[in-house]
């Protein structure tokens, strides 16, 4: 007979069961992956509040056109994005989910919004 790996218990069942209730495998293993939870909550926040930011530009026929300090002043943050794709005519866009921008000329920013398929 073993005992639970998170409260130390006698287990009762099968010979490999290493937790005596599914409380305690939730437990046990939400301390194990503490900081990585913890990691990758932060960055989703940081995503979610990009594509909020972004979300909510004016768009025009898919496109919109703003400043690098707006959406600073926002609370966008430029480190935290999806993907980067770049484009046969060299145009460099960096995605938050659905939404890409790429950086112009001076402080501009053109904010595209990908169609849906």
């Amino acid at each position: 007979m073993q005992n639970c790996l998170e409260c130390g218990e006698k287990i009762m069942g099968r010979i490999d069961k290493k937790f005596c209730s599914d409380a305690c495998r939730n437990a046990y293993n939400n301390k194990q992956n503490k900081d990585q939870t913890n990691l990758m909550r932060n960055i989703n926040n940081k995503l979610r509040k990009n594509f909020k930011i972004l979300s909510e530009q004016n768009f025009v026929e898919n496109k919109a056109k703003t400043t690098r300090n707006k959406l600073s002043v926002a609370g966008f943050d430029f480190e935290y994005f999806t993907n980067i794709k770049t484009y046969k005519n060299g145009a460099q866009y960096y995605f938050v989910y659905d939404f890409g921008y790429k950086f112009l000329e001076e402080d501009f920013i053109l904010i595209v919004r990908k169609e849906e398929n």
